[in-house]
């Protein structure tokens, strides 16, 4: 009875959503893990810590010559990276702003970049203050609304960054629409997509018509927090060959160490995202209907501007909450302060439930004056919701609310 109770609930969490990706679970264990290509017949890829590789004769090696041009564990990794991403190619970098970083390489002076303008603020600031200051032409549209990524495109645009959901105020971008209307306008542009807060495991931007799938792989394709990493996805040949270069000419690689730690936590990948959408959902529920919250943006929340297209491109949602509590400052920073369970952290997507102050914390190297635009205020609240017990979860975040608001109830 307890059984079948659990599966309703898991029919109504996914209703009206993407079928997910067929043996997903399957190829996150299997696919570049296979025990054959190692002589001892491992099950687990061992961690390749070497950091040259004995050749057989002068430029005559076995796939490996220095780490930093391949590893056997970076490659376990990237390989079945790209079978979760659907794709035939993916590289590993050291961060995920190394990724970010890596892609823009392939621009020279004068190209232009059409970014999301709700974005990780750290790659608003390596856009504005990094990439801008070479000679990239940096300018940013609401990509919610293709008509305006449309209208900022120009003769020189080489690149369309999409974030989707964003970060912090989880808006959602149609990839598809946003895909046809880049390459309709120019064949040439790539577009990117950055996938950190979907996980493969909810969302496949290449089978929307995006060329490179980037993460932070600290986050949830990692999972645990013990890991800073980036991956970038893709199908072209040209484009892989490009970023392969890049990944050695830059040298902005992974250890081995930290390659062999996100490969295994893609084996429970699915598993995580699952319970992630779970208790999202039930906190985003318990916010949207307390009257000490101002708004939730969950893209799960049929209140979500865009929850059709969520609906419609992914197969799920993961446990990013953004909300706005009532009052001002002093109310967002007392429910941060009281919070038990929730540490008041940077980052996302571990197993452990985070909350945190955009506007002070991750998005405060952006403008104040385009916070305010972006919606990126004092009472904004970004919430990480973890794998914890769901019961323990709404405990903690109404004890928070009450030492934040205590005469309303």
């Amino acid at each position: 009875m307890e059984q079948n109770h659990k599966q309703d609930e898991q029919s109504d969490l996914y209703a009206g959503f993407s079928t997910a990706y067929k043996s997903f679970a399957t190829e996150a264990i299997h696919i570049g893990q296979e025990p054959e290509q190692w002589k001892s017949m491992a099950v687990v890829p061992p961690i390749s810590l070497s950091t040259t590789f004995k050749q057989i004769g002068p430029g005559d090696h076995a796939g490996y010559e220095y780490s930093r041009s391949g590893n056997p564990t970076r490659n376990c990794l990237e390989k079945a990276v790209a079978a979760l991403d659907g794709a035939k190619y993916c590289i590993a970098v050291a961060s995920g702003l190394a990724a970010t970083v890596t892609i823009t390489h392939m621009l020279k002076t004068g190209d232009g970049i059409v970014c999301m303008d709700d974005v990780y603020g750290g790659t608003n600031r390596y856009f504005q203050r990094i990439a801008a200051e070479v000679g990239l032409k940096v300018s940013f549209a609401d990509c919610t609304k293709p008509e305006l990524l449309k209208a900022a495109l120009k003769a020189n645009t080489k690149l369309v960054w999409i974030e989707t959901p964003t970060n912090p105020t989880m808006k959602v971008v149609d990839i598809k629409a946003c895909s046809e209307v880049a390459h309709e306008y120019n064949k040439d542009i790539v577009v990117v997509v950055d996938n950190t807060f979907m996980s493969a495991y909810f969302q496949r931007p290449l089978a929307s018509g995006a060329d490179i799938c980037m993460y932070s792989a600290t986050k949830y394709m990692n999972g645990h927090s013990d890991v800073v990493m980036g991956l970038a996805s893709m199908n072209r040949d040209d484009l892989y060959e490009r970023l392969k270069y890049l990944q050695n000419a830059l040298g902005c690689v992974p250890s081995p160490f930290d390659c062999f730690l996100c490969n295994r936590g893609l084996k429970t990948l699915h598993l995580r995202m699952e319970r992630h959408f779970k208790n999202g959902m039930a906190a985003a529920k318990f916010l949207e209907a307390d009257p000490r919250v101002e708004r939730v943006i969950f893209p799960g929340l049929p209140s979500h501007p865009q929850h059709e297209v969520v609906k419609r491109q992914c197969t799920g949602c993961p446990g990013m909450i953004t909300f706005y509590i009532k009052g001002e400052l002093k109310h967002a920073s007392a429910f941060l302060s009281n919070l038990k369970l929730f540490a008041i952290a940077e980052s996302l997507g571990g197993y452990e439930s985070l909350a945190e102050h955009p506007a002070i914390m991750t998005h405060a190297s952006v403008p104040e004056n385009e916070r305010a635009v972006l919606g990126i205020s004092d009472t904004l609240i970004r919430l990480s919701v973890g794998l914890e017990d769901e019961e323990d979860i709404i405990e903690d975040l109404r004890q928070a609310l009450d030492a934040a608001h205590p005469k309303i109830k």
